[in-house]
């Protein structure tokens, strides 16, 4: 395995060794040792999956706050995603940047995003299946979000006219966030 630092401490891309031959191919996406020897010492405790039908579907910014906050590895096994992390590490050099990189079902990359990121992707394909592991349990009460179009983040999304959820359509500016990290 591969694990690649981004210029956002902490966010990672993972690189996993895929072994194929005229049948397909073999990987192992998560080796909790083989991680650990990485410096990535993680017990997830919850899978997610997601199905996004068609192209734009835009999902996030979506984060926990203490003492709530979630890791979160993230891996696309059908379609490909524009996925995003966002630092919202008040004391962080990086506060307000963010990462933005493809993941897909051919490139079998993950995104490693640690707790102070808001998380967010978008659908480049139809028929999108995303997996993701946390550290931390869904908790209502501390979910929060940030606008996805929020102009003093600036992402670049790979779509001006997104698929949302009412929620996501409302979250607030990161200025205005609720945020405790």
């Amino acid at each position: 395995m591969k694990v690649i630092p981004t210029k956002l401490d902490g966010l990672l891309i993972v690189e996993p060794d895929v072994y194929g031959d005229h049948r397909g191919f073999f990987m192992e996406s998560y080796h909790r040792l083989k991680m650990a020897e990485q410096g990535i010492d993680i017990a997830f405790v919850q899978d997610n999956h997601s199905l996004s039908k068609d192209v734009g579907v835009l999902r996030g910014l979506h984060y926990q706050l203490n003492p709530r906050a979630q890791t979160k590895l993230i891996r696309v096994v059908s379609g490909a995603i524009y996925d995003v992390a966002v630092d919202i590490r008040k004391s962080s050099a990086t506060f307000g940047q963010w990462i933005g990189v493809v993941l897909s079902e051919e490139n079998k990359r993950q995104l490693l995003v640690p707790q102070g990121f808001a998380h967010g992707f978008c659908t480049i394909q139809p028929q999108t299946q995303v997996l993701y592991k946390v550290d931390e349990y869904y908790s209502p009460e501390n979910d929060r979000g940030i606008l996805w179009s929020d102009p003093a983040i600036g992402i670049d999304w790979p779509t001006s006219h997104p698929i949302l959820s009412d929620k996501d359509g409302k979250h607030p500016l990161l200025k205005d966030a609720d945020i405790n990290f």
